[in-house]
This record gives structure tokens, sequence and C-alpha cells, in this order.
């Protein structure tokens, strides 16, 4: 049995085993969504640290680095500083005010089940967004790995394990896969690094040289070379008439998106106290911005150690790789087809893989048994993030539609277990199905989208809802749906899904033609759209309850009094 698969079971049989233990404390609707409220502030903040650094950020942004360099690293600086707006804006009064999901918040004043529906289609629609990356990033790497195992069964397995650990245990068990990941990709990310800087002596102008030497091009439509710049450089990713417009609407996407994402903002209903939450971020808040400053390590180590040409699946039938490649234009079918048998006898064609910077990495510093150890550490991340969206998920269900909206607030704690185990089931064969279909895409990206949602639907809502009397169930309605579906709409009109494809390449656009909207990233457009909207119906409407309640929230979103405990 090959090492890569000894610690692929061992990483499952750790994960397993905390289900096990978790099951028997899942007896109770507190205890599967809340893990009964008693997670301390401390390791509270390192299952929210494992939430966030995703196998997008492992993988995906590793990858983005090492393909783009310097443009590469800038996308990450978003993700570096998003703590800050939870810190300052939600983590205290999202624990004061709510019980189990954002919705709770967003009702305390409205009190209209309409709300608890529209912030349901919002969580769901995030999630699967989310949970589509981690499970491409999730098919590429044990591709890598163990060749014999297919894309699409390496996604059905992580979608079986996603819901083992959600179904039987709950919060409990999420939180501590949660955070057995966290520490491992820490390490792993500081060992990765070490490495690096060991390679190059100890020197950073060693080290910077030769990210320098290393470069990439811009290409036109047409996919001709129009400019070629060396990875110190600014351009490679962004570029363009609205290449300086893309980055800033990345950044809004990221730096709003966090205080918005259901899967994060859940977590801190698992802690005891709003004390406890704003340790939970403190802590979190050093352990990503640490990490995140060590993607600049995989991210330019991989691409000056592993060298871009060769971040990819190691090809073991050269000669096949030759045919293949040449008959790709003329007979796109056969090549597929071939290659397609390849695979099933183990032998892998080579191809630029983004999402296989880290992995390969550490086995081009550590040798065969650290890429296992990293990949493997890959793997677990990706289990942890899935069973943590799943979850997100499925309370939100649970408790804002069927609890609410459908049984009227009728309690029926047996029927509401059921009901959110089998919305986990629903919502990861609807995840599963799309990661197949969506294999080509980028993890990073898919990623970012969700961060736009998020930012766009969940935000103004929030925050208008928490610091503004005049905030009403019509505002709140009319912000959350604006800033949905105008997201939605302009990512699948924008160059990241809509494009022209040269003729004989790979398809890398899922609609061919011309973007009618320029930025990858909707969030500039939709974000303050998101915010119009909400403020301009809540003016255009009047509702006396909401604003009489106002005072009584901001005092228990302030001292926590009537809080749930």
């Amino acid at each position: 049995m090959s090492t890569q698969l000894i610690l692929f079971i061992v990483i499952i049989a750790i994960t397993l085993g905390i289900t096990a233990w978790a099951s028997s404390r899942n007896r109770t609707k507190e205890q599967f969504m809340a893990a009964n409220r008693q997670i301390t502030g401390f390791q509270n903040g390192w299952a929210v640290a494992g939430d966030y650094m995703s196998a997008a950020s492992f993988l995906g942004i590793a990858g983005l680095i090492a393909f783009n360099g310097y443009d590469g690293f800038m996308y990450s600086v978003g993700w570096l500083v998003a703590y800050l707006t939870v810190l300052l804006l939600v983590a205290e009064p999202l624990r004061n005010i709510g019980k189990y999901t954002m919705a709770d918040v967003l009702a305390f004043r409205l009190q209209h089940n309409s709300v608890r529906a529209v912030a349901a289609i919002s969580t769901l629609t995030i999630s699967i967004f989310y949970m589509l990356a981690q499970m491409i990033g999730a098919g590429s790497l044990i591709n890598l790995l163990i060749p014999q195992i297919s894309f699409t069964v390496a996604i059905v397995g992580v979608g079986i394990l996603m819901l083992v650990y959600v179904i039987f245990g709950g919060m409990l068990a999420t939180t501590w896969v949660q955070i057995v990941k966290a520490v491992l990709l820490m390490f792993s990310a500081i060992v990765i690094s070490v490495l690096v800087m060991a390679h190059f002596h100890w020197s950073f102008l060693d080290f910077f040289s030769a990210i320098a030497s290393v470069t990439g091009t811009i290409k036109n439509k047409a996919g001709e070379v129009v400019q070629t710049l060396n990875f110190t450089q600014p351009g490679l990713l962004y570029h363009g008439k609205y290449g300086a417009l893309g980055l800033i609407s990345l950044g809004v996407a990221l730096i709003f998106g966090t205080a918005g994402l259901p899967h994060i903002l859940i977590r801190f209903y698992t802690v005891p106290s709003a004390q406890a939450a704003r340790t939970s971020v403190v802590w979190a808040t050093v352990l990503i911005g640490a990490f995140y400053l060590m993607t600049t390590f995989l991210g330019f180590g991989a691409a000056t150690i592993v060298g871009k040409a060769n971040i990819g699946v190691h090809t073991t039938g050269a000669k096949a790789t030759e045919y293949i490649a040449s008959i790709q234009a003329e007979k796109p079918e056969e090549a597929a087809k071939l290659q397609t048998q390849l695979s099933e006898k183990g032998y892998i064609v080579k191809a630029p893989n983004t999402n296989l910077a880290a992995p390969l990495l550490a086995g081009a510093l550590g040798g065969d048994f650290f890429l296992a150890f990293v990949s493997a550490v890959a793997f677990a991340t990706i289990l942890a993030v899935v069973a943590g969206l799943t979850i997100g998920a499925s309370t939100s269900f649970a408790h804002d539609v069927w609890f609410n909206v459908v049984k009227g607030g009728v309690e029926d704690e047996g029927e509401q277990l059921v009901v959110a185990r089998i919305t986990a089931a629903v919502v990861g064969v609807i995840a599963i199905l799309l990661a197949i279909g969506l294999r080509s895409l980028n993890v990073a990206f898919l990623v970012g989208l969700a961060f736009a949602v998020a930012a766009s639907a969940n935000v103004p809502a929030i925050l208008l809802s928490l610091y503004w009397k005049r905030m009403n169930t019509t505002g709140t309605i009319v912000g959350m749906i604006t800033g949905l579906v105008s997201s939605l709409v302009l990512i699948a009109v924008s160059p990241a899904v809509m494009g022209i494809d040269p003729e004989g390449a790979a398809t890398r656009h899922l609609i061919q033609g011309e973007p009618l909207f320029p930025l990858d990233n909707p969030a500039l457009v939709t974000v303050p759209l998101g915010f119009i909207a909400a403020v301009v119906a809540a003016l255009l409407t009047h509702e006396k309850e909401s604003e009489e309640t106002f005072p009584e929230m901001a005092v228990r979103a302030n001292t926590g009094l009537g809080a749930e405990v």
C-alpha cells in the first residue's frame, strides 16, 4: 500500500473517530446545531481559522501566486485583513442577538418569516458556491496522488465522508475536525516556508532574485502574447482597461464578504458568551494572518523551485502525451478518450493545474513522504470545510425555513433534527453533481464568487439591521434579493464564466460569447447596489414596530442581556 493512501486512511480514521465520539452528544437541537455552546474562545478561534483556511487558500491561492506572481499575491491581501470587519462590527452583536443562524439577527426586529426565507436562500447559494471549490480541489488532489481513483470517484467519496460527519457528528464533530485540520495545516505551511528559505540559503535577496527571474505572459483574445513580465511586476492577472478595478472589486468581496459568510457566522453561536466570541475572532485573525503571509512562500516557492511548467500532474507515458497533444486540435474527442483510457490504467497525461502548486512544492523540498503528508493535510482541510458548509446550510433550512416558516414556530425538536439531516444529504448530492460538471474551474476563483454573493446579499442587511434604526422588513428583503440576484447575474456574464475560447483549446468558459460585464468579480458594483436598494426600500416604507424594538436590540447587542446561554 502506498504512503499516500496510508496517510489518507489515517486522516479519515481520525476524523471518523471524532465523529463517533461526538455522535453520542447530538441528542438535542442545541447540541447538533451549536455544540451545546460549550466551545471555548480559544478552541473556536482555531475552528474559525480552520473554516476559513480552506482548499481555496492552501491550493488555489498558492497556485495563483505560482502562475501570476505579484498579482497572485495581491489576491491574498483581502483575505488577510477581512477579519477586522468581523471583529469590529459583527461578532459580539451576532452572538448576543442570535440563536442558531444569521437570520436570527435579521428577524429580531422584523419578526417576518419572509426575511428568514430569503436569508436561507442566500445561505444555501453561498454554501454551494464555496463547497464546489473544496470538492474540485479534492478531486484534483486525489487524482494526483492516487491515479487509479478517478476525479468523479474522489468527489463522491469526499461527499459521503462530509455527510457522515454532519449527519452523525453535528456541530461538535465539525468543530473538532476543523481544529485538528487547522493545526496540521499551520504546521505544514510553517515547514514548507522554512524549507523554501533554507533552499535559498536563508537569504531573502536570493529568494526575490529567483522570483524576478520567473516570467509570465499577457495574451490577447486570440491567444497571442502581447507582453512579458517578471513575477515582481504587477499586471499578469490584473491587466488591461479594467485590471485595477478587478483587483479592487475582489478586495471589496473578500473584506466585506467574510462578515456575511453563513458557515463562519454560525461558529459564534458555539461559544458561551460574547466575550468568548471576541476571543475567537482575535485568535482566528492571528492564525489566518500568519497563514496568508506564508502563502507567499508556498506560491513563489512553487514557481521558482518546481517551475510553472512542472506544476501539473506528472507524466508516466511521455510518448502517449506527445501523441495526444498532436491530435488535440483536429481530433479533440479522440484525444479526450485516449486520456481517459490512460488515466484508468494509471498513466496520467501532464496538464497545468494551479491547484497542485503547494503539494508539488512539498514533494520537491521534502520528498515523496512530505508530498503525501501535505496532500493528506489538504485532504483533511477539504473534509473539514465542506462539513462546516453543510451544517451551516442544513441548520439554516431546518431552523429558519422549516421551524419558523413552515411550522410557524411550533417546536418539535426531533423533527427539526431529521429535517436538518435530510437537508445535509440534499445539499451534499447537489454539490457532488455540480463539482463533477465544473471540474475545470480554479478553486480560488469559485470562493471569490461566494464572497461576492455574501458581501452583496448578507452584509448590507446585517449591518443596516444592527446599526440603522429606520431599517425594516421591506428594506431587508429588497436589499438581500437585489444583492443576491445582481451578483449571480453579473457573475454569469463576466469574463470568469463567459468568453470565447480559441479553437482547439481546452474549454475554459462555461458560456461561449463576448462577456457582457468586464470584471471577474462583481462586488464593486453589487455591494453598493445591495446597500442602496435596502436604504431606498426602507425609506419608502415605514414600520413602527421595527423602530420601536431598535433600542431593545441595541442594548442586547452591546450588553448580552437576554442572550442565549
